[in-house]
């Protein structure tokens, strides 16, 4: 039997509230339609076993509770409280939380938690006179709401909030937030408002790990959190990838001169991600091609590091050095495979782009398009819901084209990159 106190959704970010209606309507007709699929679903979230034509009310109904909601009215609550937020919608709010205020402490996306109660809600959009009015009206989430605010770099919002909480020292994983997001001007208030990176013992505070394995990719401000993070006193390794971590050319330059075979080096998923930073295995370190037994120049594509990559390869790197192999025949994949599927893919598909920067870099210093490697890939499990995170896939012999066409995941994927290398002779 189907547990149906279980929710099966989460609503988006900014709910639709017609496009629920329309989920409600479209699942009413196939019940009526005979959909087995459909009959199961309502069966599986409505409380009660329904005598005689089941009605859109019924099918609203249940609908709100594979939401998480108790009942289609709150459902229909929680879409106009985030509309009204986002809209800074100030009397909308009031007259909403006034007259059901429940809302005030409860999550406005229902199960939906990472955005918050309204008030929280609102701190991650800024909005600082509703956020005023929600405080003056009892909502008491000021602590989840600074965090958000900083996680999403709306410091003047932070700092109000702060002097709302009588100005506190920040808790000791406050610089968890905006390490996550890689927000720079997050990480520097959190400092400037007390934060610390060691505690009084000279245990890292500081989240490393997190700056390193998030699945944002913004280069300039990872470097500027490290540099914060050095600053203020944290010690880091004196390490070519740290090097490359950090921004820091001149630096690489220094391990380049001590070292003249740098550029055929490859580096261990450890010296990548060092444990002694809280780093994780590989399904937790966020990359798209796999990183372990890689180049800088593999690094660089997955990290977006395109200065450094043309800082490399302008230095005599050879584009084709391959990824070490393991004892299972996994691994001797170049940086072109990197750019085919990679972290910076995840987001450059959502905003529709069409560049491929370091596929053209890679091609125009002679890449080879149909080199081939056998790869292994297991997702991280922040993406369960779209994808299998269970199964660990494998791909074998394949060139980079391969790599692209066969991955099970299509949104890190570069559709760009991959007609870049079929210009140039690539095949399958």
């Amino acid at each position: 039997m189907s547990d149906k106190s279980n929710p099966a959704r989460l609503l988006p970010v900014r709910p639709d509230l017609d496009q629920l209606k329309h989920q409600a309507k479209d699942l009413l007709r196939n019940i009526r339609k005979g959909d087995k699929q459909a009959l199961a679903e309502f069966n599986q979230f409505h409380p009660e076993e329904t005598r005689g034509e089941i009605k859109l009310a019924d099918v609203q109904f249940a609908l709100a509770r594979s939401y998480g909601a108790a009942s289609w009215p709150r459902l229909v609550q929680s879409c106009k409280l985030i509309d009204a937020i986002w809209r800074d919608d100030l009397e909308a709010v009031r007259e909403l939380v006034v007259k059901h205020p429940n809302l005030l402490h409860e999550n406005a996306g229902i199960r939906n938690k990472n955005w918050g109660p309204p008030l929280t809600y609102a701190a991650n959009l800024g909005r600082d006179r509703i956020i005023k009015m929600l405080y003056d009206l009892g909502a008491r989430d000021l602590l989840t709401a600074i965090d958000r605010a900083a996680l999403q770099s709306k410091i003047g919002t932070a700092r109000m909030l702060h002097e709302l909480m009588g100005s506190p020292s920040p808790p000791e994983d406050a610089l968890g937030g905006p390490a996550y997001t890689l927000s720079s001007s997050g990480t520097s208030l959190i400092l400037e408002l007390g934060g610390r990176v060691k505690d009084e013992h000279g245990k890292r505070i500081a989240p490393v790990d997190v700056v390193l394995e998030t699945d944002s990719r913004k280069p300039s401000e990872k470097h500027q959190i490290l540099e914060l993070y050095v600053q203020h006193g944290l010690e880091l390794p004196d390490t070519p990838v740290m090097a490359l971590h950090r921004g820091r050319i001149d630096l690489l330059e220094a391990h380049l001169h001590r070292d003249p075979k740098l550029l055929q080096r490859t580096f261990t998923h450890e010296e990548i991600y060092p444990p002694e930073f809280g780093c994780h295995d590989e399904v937790l370190a966020t990359q798209g091609t796999p990183l372990a037994g890689t180049t800088l120049l593999h690094l660089c594509a997955d990290y977006d590091e395109l200065e450094i990559a043309r800082w490399l390869l302008d230095r005599g790197m050879d584009p084709n050095v391959k990824a070490t192999t393991d004892a299972n025949g996994f691994g001797g994949h170049t940086a072109l495979f990197g750019t085919v599927v990679s972290q910076p893919n995840y987001w450059m598909n959502r905003t529709q782009s069409q560049a491929a920067p370091f596929t053209q870099l890679l091609l125009d210093h002679g890449a080879n398009p149909n080199v081939r490697a056998s790869l292994r890939k297991k997702l991280h499990p922040g993406y369960e819901g779209r994808y299998d995170v269970e199964t660990t896939y494998e791909y074998r012999n394949v060139t980079p084209l391969g790599w692209g066409r066969q991955f099970h995941a299509k949104d890190f994927v570069s559709e760009s990159a991959m007609r870049l290398i079929e210009e140039h002779g690539g095949v399958e």
